[in-house]
């Protein structure tokens, strides 16, 4: 392991190894750090999804900028990352959430998005297992370019490109102090040795708020656990991502066949265990059956648990923090951080590089938790 660093991350999730990708790209000197193995946190462990439509104008312009990166990645990177751009169905499910769709869709235009609200009958022209009365919905709305990836696959690829580039991946690695002088950093120390750096970028997920606290720096952030199932593999039955936020499911198919999503369980969410629930199954079952009647002889085969790393307004952290500048957050997805994470660490790249910051990453920054100067994000599931 390296003794010296420009730049250290910590954490080998998507973000972590895209962040080490687009430094290595520009000649930077970098070193990632993993306690486990790559992905092996919420990125493995997420429902694979890209959506571009939100209800805060930072996060979609984070998703919007993302897919058009996401577009080219597999090629960029020379590995597959399964893109599939199937759209994503948001269910609606009353009068009241029509007239937030409306709102919600008149900002995602106005930022370019391609989607529409749609009736009953186009829900079931795109998703012809849907049951709209039996849900209910009186509609959705629909963008077509939203999808789904691969996000060991996207991981990987990242992590092997910046190796190709000369930055080192340490997994099996962990964190144990980060050393400072006044307001500079000057070290990071792992159960394996000593790196001398000035910039760290927090990249751990669930566990950023651990390592924020190495210096003193108090983060807002904390842990919901979410769970998910996956199926036997079917035919192909739909392309689209359905979800609800008032019913917390959401469910697609993937490209081998099976039907991944999850449902958050009000009584689990707080646990610290990660063992999977009957209570979530049962009320996966129960309510996907509702939406999806075709699904109810379908046989499960898989069921995981992760946790969302969650900030009080469901936006990420962002940049560097006042207290320390050398020390970058790059956390607090609130379980999006797939699907952001292209842009994200082009901007971070570009904010460690050459100083260039932007109007997205100073509404996202850790100071805006201080201030109380914050909108919160409402198109999230639990």
């Amino acid at each position: 392991m390296k003794t010296k660093a420009e730049v250290v991350i910590i954490g080998g999730g998507v973000n972590g190894c895209g962040l080490a990708y687009n430094l290595s790209k520009q000649g930077v000197d970098t070193v990632l750090l993993e306690s486990h193995y790559l992905s092996s946190g919420a990125t493995g462990r997420c429902g694979a999804g890209i959506r571009q439509q939100w209800s805060t104008k930072e996060n979609a312009l984070l998703a919007i900028q993302s897919v058009k990166m996401f577009e080219t990645l597999s090629k960029e990177l020379d590995y597959d990352i399964e893109l599939r751009q199937g759209g994503y169905m948001i269910a609606i499910h009353d009068e009241e959430g029509m007239r937030e769709a409306e709102e919600n869709v008149s900002l995602q235009k106005s930022l370019g998005l391609d989607v529409d609200i749609i009736t009953t009958d186009e829900m079931v022209d795109i998703a012809p297992l849907l049951d709209p009365e039996n849900i209910p919905a009186i509609g959705a709305t629909f963008c077509p370019t939203d999808g789904h990836a691969n996000p060991f696959k996207t991981t990987f690829a990242y992590g092997q490109a910046a190796r190709k580039n000369g930055a080192e991946i340490n997994t099996h690695t962990t964190v144990t102090d980060i050393k400072t002088k006044g307001k500079k950093i000057v070290a990071v120390k792992t159960d394996r040795g000593t790196i001398k750096t000035d910039t760290v970028v927090n990249c751990a997920g669930i566990n950023s708020k651990e390592i924020a606290a190495l210096c003193d720096i108090s983060l807002p952030n904390y842990g919901l656990r979410k769970e998910i199932i996956a199926t036997e593999r079917l035919q192909p039955l739909f392309e689209a991502m359905i979800i609800s936020f008032k019913d917390g499911i959401y469910f697609s198919q993937q490209d081998h066949g099976q039907i991944v999503g999850g449902i958050p369980v009000s009584e689990t969410q707080t646990t610290c265990s990660s063992m999977p629930t009957t209570q979530f199954v049962k009320h996966m079952a129960q309510t996907l059956i509702r939406y999806a009647p075709r699904l109810k002889d379908i046989n499960m085969l898989r069921h995981w648990t992760g946790f969302y790393d969650v900030t009080p307004d469901a936006r990420p952290i962002l940049g560097a923090v006042d207290e320390l500048p050398g020390f970058i957050q790059c956390n607090g997805f609130s379980g999006h951080g797939f699907m952001l994470s292209p842009i994200t660490t082009k901007m971070l790249t570009e904010l460690i590089v050459s100083e260039k910051t932007n109007e997205v990453l100073e509404s996202l920054n850790l100071r805006r938790f201080e201030s109380g100067d914050f909108e919160s994000e409402t198109y999230v599931c639990g």
